[in-house]
């Protein structure tokens, strides 16, 4: 087996050799994928399609309720949370299959499939058995609004984050659909009753999460793209480097994503304790390394020594992280489309409010297939986005996107921080493409490898290397931005339908 790396024209990952042009030209021009994604999103169907859901989503309602005067506040509501859970979909769910549609590891078309049917799973099958009602601790329950206050500044909350989320996805922008319901409930609020409302250290802690979330995502991404860029990629013999950390690097995963499903995504069924889940986490690991190091040697038989080869043993990994992301997705976030719903409805049949609230099975299922049908009509835009768009993406890096987004839930939990999964993934994004901007440049051993095996190439200085951007800036302020006026901009939309509704009244 040779042990001479393959020329950098033939690597997707390495950004040096002959010289290259801007940064369109860096980025790749996934064709296949645009026109995937157009066929999917173009014409009238889809609206189409949305509005069927809406109407059904009231049907069902009315079918649970009866007919009432108060009962169609209840399919008002219904309607609007399926509004909220088809934005979820459209915005939220591209964090998860993105990277991986971006690296080439699996197509737009079973990126989809996949992201509905485990988006799906995750919020029937471990999705909460009740909901805060309160917003985690942001309204003071003693002072909320009671009666038809409370209905109504719930209904308000509720339409505020959908209007919100569907602007963010009309612009490209992923955004958290926790902060924009987070928003939504602090603007009702204030509206209702007062600045008293808020808990504003609260509030402080959740600011500090728009900080916190994607450096630390970021960081963590790098600093895993950094082991894999020095002992796999930059290495003469690549194949051996393979087999040796590769089913460790799996089974770091495997572990990571059974400890992060077991604090976030199976708390309706199983509520271990630390001890517990770190035996379990731990198992994991071990028992994936042993499956894993026969697996990749075998599949590694016959590779040539090309980082291309170190892209196909990285593939199956990518699509299980994938399709474990959107189970926890599904689990945790349906809750940001049925929290209202499930308020408005406790409040309208008891007459009172609680911190938290019990689902009914059709609310659930209002929240969980039109959490899948808005990922089907309008999740291509942001897969692009996410995928494509940010930065460049292979199967490795990819990788280092997922596998961030797991420890950094991990990480912020042991530290009682607050976090969100959107800024997680997209600074992870971030992360891995303001990385390849300084290692580029600036790695001794990527260089002398490079050099070695290519000393008559007319290379790229190092200086012009550093000045290289990997990273679109445009995108980078056009969702930075988004993420600093996500409350701000929730909370007065939902103050001003408010204030509407009771001068309608």
């Amino acid at each position: 087996m040779s042990a001479e790396p393959e020329h950098p024209s033939n690597r997707g990952n390495v950004e040096s050799g002959p010289r290259k042009g801007s940064l369109d030209k860096d980025l790749e021009k996934l064709t296949h994928i645009e026109a995937a994604a157009r066929s999917l999103n173009s014409g009238t169907a889809p609206p189409a399609l949305a509005f069927l859901f809406l109407v059904l989503s009231g049907t069902l309602a009315l079918f649970y309720t009866g007919i009432g005067t108060s009962n169609v506040l209840i399919v008002t509501a219904a309607v609007i949370g399926g509004y909220m859970a088809l934005n979820i979909g459209a915005n939220d769910v591209a964090n998860n299959v993105g990277p991986a549609v971006g690296a080439r590891a699996i197509s737009l078309p079973s990126a989809l499939l996949i992201a509905a049917v485990f988006e799906t799973a995750g919020a029937m099958l471990a999705g909460g058995d009740v909901v805060s009602t309160i917003s985690t601790g942001i309204i003071d329950p003693a002072k909320a609004p009671h009666g038809d206050a409370f209905i109504w500044a719930m209904m308000s909350a509720l339409a505020a984050s959908a209007l919100w989320v569907n602007l963010a996805t009309v612009l490209g922008a992923p955004v958290s659909t926790t902060h924009t319901v987070v928003g939504g409930v602090i603007g009702a609020g204030i509206a209702a009753v007062g600045f008293g409302l808020v808990n504003w250290p609260t509030m402080g802690a959740i600011a500090a999460s728009w900080v916190v979330s994607p450096i630390l995502g970021g960081m963590i991404a790098a600093l895993i793209l950094a082991f894999i860029e020095l002992n796999l990629i930059y290495v003469p013999d690549k194949i051996k480097a393979a087999r040796k950390w590769i089913p460790v690097l799996v089974a770091v995963m495997a572990g990571a994503f059974a400890y992060y499903l077991a604090i976030k995504g199976f708390q309706r069924i199983w509520k271990p304790d630390l001890l517990s889940v770190s035996v379990l986490s731990g198992t994991i690991f071990v028992l994936t390394w042993a499956v894993m190091k026969p697996v990749v040697r075998r599949q590694s038989e016959g590779l040539e020594n090309r980082s291309q080869s170190l892209k196909r043993l990285f593939r199956i990994p990518l699509i299980c992280a994938a399709a474990l992301l959107s189970f926890a997705h599904g689990a945790n976030d349906v809750a940001n489309a049925i929290g209202p719903l499930a308020a408005i409805l406790h409040a309208t049949q008891f007459g009172d409010i609680d911190r938290t609230v019990e689902i009914p099975l059709w609310v659930m299922l209002i929240g969980a297939f039109g959490i899948s049908l808005g990922l089907f009509l309008y999740g291509p835009r942001l897969i692009r986005m996410v995928g494509i768009r940010i930065t460049k993406m292979n199967p490795m890096r990819a990788y280092c996107v997922a596998l961030s987004a797991a420890l950094t839930v991990i990480v912020a939990s042991w530290l009682g921080l607050p976090v969100s999964s959107t800024h997680i993934a997209i600074g992870a994004v971030f992360g891995i493409g303001f990385f390849r901007e300084a290692f580029t440049g600036r790695s001794s051993r990527r260089k002398a490898l490079v050099r070695r095996s290519y000393p008559d190439e007319d290379y790229v200085s190092s200086a012009e290397q550093r000045r290289r951007k990997l990273v679109r800036r445009s995108h980078f302020l056009t969702i930075i931005a988004a993420w600093i006026v996500t409350v701000p901009a929730t909370a007065f939309i939902a103050a001003i339908l408010y204030l509407t509704i009771q001068l309608a009244l």
